[in-house]
C-alpha cells in the first residue's frame, strides 16, 4: 500500500484519538478504584438512651461488588474506545480527504502544465491558508518561467536571424564572384573584403552573445575594483572621434567582475557615440550616491519617445523600424548592459533627455567596509 498523505494524516488522527481515549478509561478506572468504599457508620449509643441494633456491614462483599464493578466499568469503556476507534479512523479519513482535496486539484493541473502550454494556472480559491499561499506561490513561479520562456524563444528567433542573415549575404556575394567569369583581381579582391568585413561583423555577434549568456548565469567571484578606474581605461583605449567627451571620475569602489564591467562601460560609450548627432557630447560621471557604487554615462542625440525607452533594453530591439541598426550596431549592447548590472545586484536606470539622447545610470554594492562618500 502507497504511503500517501491521506493515509498517513488518518494514522495520525486516529493514533491521537486512541492514544488519548485509553488514558482517558485508565483514569477513570484509578479515579473508580480508589476511591473509598462506602461503609455505613455506627455511631455511639447515647447515655440512658434506647439500645439500638445497628446491622453489621459485610465488608468483603462490598469490596467484591466494587471489583466486579470495576471490571464492568472497564470492560464497557474498552467496548465504547474501539467504536470510537473505528469512528475516528473513518471520521479521519474524510478530514483528510477534505483537507487534501485542494492538493489533488493542484496535482491535476501542474501534470497538464508543459513546457509548451505555461498558460495555465492553479487560480486556488478559499480561505487564505497554507494551501492557498502555496498555489498562489506557485502561479507566481509559472509566471516568471512562462516570461523567462517567451523571453528565451525569442532571443532564439532574434539571434538566428541576425546570424543567418549575414551567412546568407556571404554566401551570395561568393556565389556571384564565382560565376562572374571575366572578375578580375581587383573585383575578386573588393568581395573578399566585404566577406571579411561580414565575418568580422559575426564575431562581434557571437562575443556579444556569448556575453550575455555569460552575464545572466550570475557572478562566481566577486573582487574589489573601482569604477572610476575602469571608466578611465575604457576612455583611454576609445579612438579619437568628432564626439565631445567629457569625464568627472571620482573614486567609486566596488566589488564584481572586472571583465563584465569593463564590457558595461565600453558597451555605453559605444552606444552613446553611436546614437549621436554631429558636433555631439558625451559625460561620463562616477562616483558613491546613497551607499552605492555610481556610474553615469549621458549623451546628446536624436528624441527618443519614453515608452520607447523599455524596449531598448532588450535583445535586437532598436529604435529604426527596420532590421538594420544604425552604422555597425547589434542590437545587444543595453541588453548586455542590463544582465551585466542584473548579475551585479545592481540598479540601471535609463531616462530619455527632452532635448534628445540617454542618460544611464548604473548603481553597485560598494565593496564591504568602504564608507559612502
Amino acid at each position: 500500500m502507497r504511503r500517501t498523505v491521506r493515509l498517513r494524516l488518518t494514522l495520525l488522527y486516529s493514533g491521537l484519538f486512541l492514544a488519548a481515549g485509553m488514558l482517558l478509561v485508565a483514569l477513570i478506572y484509578l479515579l473508580v478504584a480508589f476511591s473509598p468504599v462506602p461503609v455505613a457508620p455506627v455511631g455511639p449509643v447515647a447515655p440512658g438512651g434506647p439500645e439500638v441494633t445497628v446491622p453489621r456491614v459485610d465488608v468483603a462483599y462490598l469490596a467484591e461488588q466494587q471489583a466486579a464493578g470495576l471490571r464492568r466499568l472497564l470492560v464497557n469503556s474498552m467496548i465504547a474506545l474501539v467504536v470510537m476507534a473505528f469512528a475516528s479512523v473513518l471520521l479521519g479519513r474524510l478530514t483528510a480527504g477534505r483537507v487534501l482535496r485542494p492538493l489533488h486539484d493542484m496535482t491535476a493541473t501542474v501534470r497538464r502544465i508543459t513546457a509548451d502550454r505555461l498558460d495555465r494556472r492553479l487560480a486556488a480559491s478559499g480561505p487564505q491558508d497554507e494551501l492557498k499561499e502555496l498555489a498562489d506561490t506557485f502561479d507566481d513561479l509559472l509566471d516568471r518561467l512562462e516570461a523567462a520562456f517567451t523571453a528565451q524563444r525569442r532571443f532564439v528567433a532574434n539571434a538566428s536571424h541576425e546570424l543567418r542573415t549575414p551567412l546568407t549575404l556571404q554566401r551570395a556575394m561568393a556565389e556571384v564572384a564565382l560565376a562572374d567569369p571575366d572578375a578580375d583581381t581587383a573585383a575578386l579582391r573588393h568581395v573578399l573584403d566585404r566577406l571579411l568585413a561580414a565575418g568580422r561583423h559575426q564575431e562581434r555577434l557571437i562575443e556579444a552573445l556569448l556575453t550575455l549568456a555569460r552575464s545572466q548565469q550570475g557572478l562566481e567571484h566577486r573582487r574589489p575594483l573601482d569604477l572610476a578606474e575602469v571608466a578611465g581605461q575604457a576612455l583611454d583605449q576609445r579612438p579619437d572621434s568628432a564626439v565631445r567627451i567629457e569625464a568627472a571620475l571620482r573614486p567609486a569602489p566596488a566589488s564584481g567582475d572586472r571583465a563584465l564591467l569593463e564590457r558595461l562601460v565600453a558597451n555605453l560609450l559605444d552606444n552613446a557615440a553611436r546614437h549621436n548627432v554631429s558636433d555631439g557630447w558625451i559625460t561620463v560621471a562616477t562616483g558613491v550616491r546613497d551607499g552605492r557604487a555610481t556610474l553615469t554615462v549621458a549623451n546628446s542625440g536624436p528624441v527618443i519617445p519614453p515608452d520607447r525607452v523599455g524596449t531598448l533594453l532588450r535583445p535586437f530591439q532598436r529604435l529604426d523600424s527596420g532590421r538594420k541598426a544604425v552604422g555597425d550596431g547589434l542590437g545587444l549592447g543595453l541588453s548586455i548592459v542590463a544582465a551585466v548590472v542584473q548579475a551585479h545586484q545592481g540598479t540601471l536606470e535609463v531616462v530619455a533627455r527632452p532635448e534628445g539622447g540617454l542618460e544611464v545610470t548604473v548603481r553597485c554594492p560598494t565593496a564591504a567596509g568602504t564608507p559612502p562618500g
